[in-house]
């Protein structure tokens, strides 16, 4: 029988975060089965420590080492709890690879996920960023989330309403000490409702001959966009898009629109308005920037690269001084996607 985890001391976690940052955690547990959470954080050695779980690393910059428990979810179970013809209830374990989830969903006629394909991480980071891309979020689909409650020391199983999502947000980005997410619960449809307004996905459907597009389509055009327009991962160290897209007063964006008449604008709720933090950080001149191995992406302004050898420091400092800049220029606050750990924004 395989152990519940396995336990070590002074790990190195350049190869569970994305950025490629070199950091050590004092402890790294690898977690093969979530019942054994409670022994495991019970240990004499562990009690009292902070926890970070850290699945693939690709929301996340380290800007040092950690000085407590990072656990990493190696639980990857997935299957239809209930399944009527028409929508179908379906469970996914933290440790299963979210671009693999999709491409299960897909091959079962469900569909839903297909605006998020390719999106790095696991399925267990979904619910903690509400992930999101070309119009979608996961929390639309979220039936569910089970997690380990660390205050209770119980597992707990949470409704869509109960996990307070919002744009990039939810109780588990809010709390990241009290919650460990375990697995989560989507609900699918067998009947399509594509989203195809976002910008290049109708252009990228029509460049693949798909007229009366399917889901598995949708998502094999979201990936041609992703792979266009965002560094991979695995060629340059990155997490993805590193700043939000800022939401403003009404009043400030028409003030910024006139002043600045290529500025796109996005509706929001309750009197908002969306800016675009690409268009910001390019108009001020950041796209391609580096300082040393630290770095804006030439491929794509929100995206916060390593070049090599770049400490978590290093980066965080470019990010500072790309929002410190946009401040300056707009009057308009950028606030980071990914978890600063070690450090404070």
């Amino acid at each position: 029988m395989a152990a519940a985890f396995m336990l070590t001391r002074d790990a190195p976690l350049g190869g569970l975060n994305t950025l490629r940052v070199a950091a050590d955690a004092r402890w790294l547990a690898t977690l093969h089965d979530p019942d054994a959470i409670d022994a495991l954080l019970d240990r004499p050695e562990l009690r009292g420590l902070p926890v970070l779980v850290l699945g693939e690393g690709s929301n996340v910059l380290l800007a040092g080492d950690y000085p407590g428990l990072v656990l990493h979810p190696a639980f990857a179970a997935v299957h239809v709890i209930e399944d009527d013809g028409s929508v179908a209830h379906v469970r996914v374990e933290a440790g299963h690879g979210w671009d693999a989830l999709v491409d299960w969903t897909l091959a079962r006629g469900l569909a839903g996920l297909e605006n998020l394909a390719l999106i790095p991480g696991l399925a267990g980071a979904a619910p903690i960023q509400n992930i999101g891309a070309y119009g979608t979020e996961a929390g639309e689909f979220i039936v569910a989330v089970e997690a380990w409650d660390r205050r209770q020391r119980r597992r707990v199983r949470l409704s869509r309403d109960e996990c307070g999502f919002g744009y990039r947000d939810s109780v588990f980005k809010r709390d990241p000490e009290r919650w460990i997410v375990t697995a989560v619960e989507f609900r699918l449809s067998r009947a399509p409702a594509l989203r195809l307004d976002y910008a290049g996905v109708r252009e990228e459907l029509a460049a693949i001959g798909a007229k009366a597009p399917t889901p598995a389509q949708v998502a094999e055009a979201v990936r041609s966009l992703r792979r266009r327009k965002l560094p991979d991962p695995g060629v340059i160290g990155n997490a993805g898009s590193f700043f939000k897209n800022p939401v403003v007063p009404a009043a400030l964006a028409d003030t910024l629109r006139a002043a600045n008449a290529s500025m796109p604008i996005y509706p929001a709720d309750d009197g908002h308005r969306k800016l675009s933090a690409a268009w910001l950080i390019e108009a001020c001149g950041w796209r391609g920037f580096r300082d040393g191995d630290a770095g804006i992406s030439a491929q794509h302004a929100l995206v916060l690269v390593n070049h090599g050898d770049a400490s978590g420091d290093e980066l965080l400092s470019v990010a500072r001084r790309v929002a410190g800049s946009v401040e300056h220029r707009f009057g308009v606050r950028l606030e980071p996607e990914p978890r600063i750990v070690g450090a404070q924004w």
